[in-house]
């Protein structure tokens, strides 16, 4: 009985050994696939990447087959290119792409129905045909044809006799080619991938008078589209592009696991007009690693003056004053760079020289000589409210309306508020304290000055035809 111990356990071990030597032989052919001599990645803000690739391949001549590995779980197999330096020698007569990835269930999983060995407590062996695996057993039927369940934290090992087919070590494409030559040729591959995107950060510094500041631009670059892509040619691409329809994204968006930041004094993006988008193209090559964001400058700090503005909108808060900063996106006023959309995060030094962060905002796509209005957040010292103070029928159709509007400064200094009102049907304005602009066809707006700690009311008379 010993020896038949000994002779299954040597069986075990030589089974293990093999499935090892397997695995690790499925690693070495991985790990021998060409890297690429050159990668070039576009990002563009819409979870796409388009990555090219120049490696140099081995062919035979005539028709056979060739593993094309370290590409990403989310490519786009549909928009793969292939070119060969040089002329048409080799045609690709049909693709595969697998990413039936290596994992312990998948190998439980193709094991169904079959014979596995598995060890446990006290070296104590169990044969059988595995039935089910999961809920914390395994179902095993021995050959006498009884059940036996095994927990699995019980299990020290688990030993099949070869990799399963069908699964891989990393998504690979497989190519069926024809090629009218034999040996190494130049190739450069192109394709689409999901899982790439990126966005610009824009961190504001207000000076001590408030009258300027300071605006530093980044990309940051997120990369979960299930591959690492090194020394790269990275560029940028900022604007909307059109899209047909896509299909639902396999495998879904991967954690964010680690972030990297490359100073702004480390050679940032060159800008250019592209198309109808503005493409960002790093004059040095760089690595996006899976899983990781990357952040890079996307220009040198500038600074330019800006404007504080108080605004007031009853139609939407009644109480409420919301404080924005305006400027100019010019070359004259310091400025005058084609902005991508992003979030801008406004901060001022406090009289220790620590940052505090006074608000946040997000601006679109903007272009040069544009205006830009960045909202801070509400005012702490400002207070205002709207009130109806009568309402008259003047016909069957004309009614008017009374109404008072509040600005109170708190503060210690004079303000300007902006109070917009909303207006609708057929309008005019009977009377008003102060002067007034028609913004438009439903809205009007007033300047309110208001010294410091002064409350200013503003009356007006609307009269409104429904006909």
């Amino acid at each position: 009985m010993y020896n038949g111990y000994a002779n299954k356990l040597e069986d075990i071990v030589k089974s293990k050994m093999l499935f090892t030597g397997l695995i690790a032989l499925v690693i070495i052919i991985a790990s021998t696939t060409p890297r690429a001599d050159e990668v070039a990645v576009t990002v563009y803000n819409s979870n796409l990447g388009v990555i090219s690739e120049t490696r140099t391949l081995t062919f035979e001549k005539g028709i056979h087959n060739l593993a094309y590995r370290d590409v990403p779980s989310q490519i786009d197999p549909a928009s793969v290119r292939f070119t060969v330096d040089g002329g048409k020698s080799v045609a690709i007569l049909e693709q595969n792409f697998a990413y039936d990835l290596v994992s312990p269930d998948k190998v439980f999983e193709k094991y169904i129905d079959s014979d596995v060995d598995l060890v446990g407590e006290d070296d104590a062996i169990f044969s059988g045909k595995l039935l089910a695996f999961g809920g914390g057993y395994l179902t095993l039927q021995e050959d006498d044809g009884k059940i036996r369940m095994v927990s699995s934290g019980k299990v020290s090992d688990v030993t099949f006799p070869s990799l399963p087919e069908g699964l891989i070590t990393r998504p690979t494409l497989f190519w069926l080619y024809n090629s009218t030559q034999q040996g190494s040729l130049k190739t450069t591959v192109g394709y689409q991938t999901s899982g790439l995107n990126w966005s610009a950060e824009y961190v504001g510094t207000l000076n001590a008078d408030e009258n300027k500041i300071d605006l530093a631009g980044w990309s940051s670059i997120d990369n979960n589209s299930g591959k690492t892509y090194k020394d790269a040619t990275l560029k940028l691409i900022a604007g909307d592009i059109h899209r047909a329809d896509q299909p639902m994204i396999r495998g879904g968006r991967a954690e964010k696991f680690s972030m990297t930041a490359e100073a702004a004094d480390s050679y940032g993006f060159e800008e250019k007009a592209f198309f109808e988008y503005h493409m960002y193209t790093l004059p040095r090559k760089a690595t996006v690693a899976d899983r990781e964001t990357k952040q890079i400058s996307l220009f040198d700090p500038a600074s330019t003056a800006v404007t504080k503005i108080f605004s007031y909108r009853p139609d939407r808060n009644q109480t409420d004053v919301n404080v924005a900063v305006k400027f100019a996106n010019r070359a004259d006023a310091g400025l005058g760079m084609p902005l991508p959309a992003g979030r801008v995060r406004i901060f001022k030094a406090d009289t220790d020289g620590s940052l505090i962060l006074l608000g946040e905002d997000r601006i679109k796509h903007t272009p040069r000589d544009e205006e830009m209005k960045l909202t801070v957040g509400t005012a702490f010292d400002v207070k205002a409210e709207l009130r109806m103070m009568d309402q008259r029928n003047i016909s069957k159709y004309v009614n008017e309306y009374d109404y008072e509007i509040e600005i109170r400064n708190r503060k210690t200094e004079a303000i300007t508020v902006n109070v917009e009102k909303n207006l609708y049907g057929n309008w005019t304005i009977k009377s008003s304290t102060l002067p007034y602009k028609k913004k438009d066809i439903s809205t009007v707006t007033f300047d309110v000055h208001a010294k410091a700690g002064e409350t200013v009311v503003l009356k007006m008379t609307v009269s409104i035809n429904s006909r």
